[in-house]
């Protein structure tokens, strides 16, 4: 018996929701960004207010200076979105060609221990689209499922163009 199609999109997402809940206690709460040999940790509000109003804490401001890159590059790419459709999203990423994907993100947004990267990043991908059918990097780490993740400066740009390829790839797939 088929499920009508409302019925379905229904049942996902409410899926998220229910996952984005669970999942949100344990969302990431450290960053530990490293750039070439400098490494500097600060909390995910610091980096989400970075993001949203360009105000640095000292820590940020700090991690800019030494590493020499131009703050508003890095909150342009931290904020900038990709539209994507969450149902479709989380097709796309559970396939071999998803799967190289998340480990080509996963290079640049990783736990600590690079354990499970694969499934964080995915976790993470699926739950900042699943509320507005759009993913950013800053929302990826705010939806990181370990208390700390690790951001590798030198690959931010290619994170975010992996996950701004991830949503052509994924405007060129079958809608359900």
């Amino acid at each position: 018996m088929r499920l009508p199609l409302r019925l379905l999109q229904s049942f996902v997402f409410l899926s998220f929701s229910s996952a984005s809940l669970c999942l949100s206690a344990s969302a990431a709460e450290q960053v530990i960004i490293k750039y070439k040999i400098f490494r500097e940790s600060i909390s995910v509000a610091e980096l989400t207010t970075f993001v949203e109003t360009g105000e640095t804490s000292s820590a940020l401001q700090s991690y800019l200076n030494r590493s020499g890159q131009k703050p508003e590059d890095v909150r342009r790419t931290l904020g900038k979105q990709v539209d994507v459709n969450v149902v479709t999203l989380d097709r796309a990423l559970n396939n071999r060609v998803g799967n190289l994907v998340l480990d080509q993100i996963s290079l640049a947004v990783h736990p600590p221990t690079n354990a499970a990267s694969r499934q964080a990043i995915r976790s993470a991908l699926v739950l900042s689209a699943s509320q507005d059918n759009k993913i950013s990097l800053i929302e990826v780490i705010q939806k990181y499922p370990t208390s700390e993740v690790e951001l590798e400066g030198e690959r931010i740009s290619q994170a975010y163009r992996q996950i701004s390829a991830l949503g052509g790839l994924i405007d060129s797939l079958p809608k359900l």
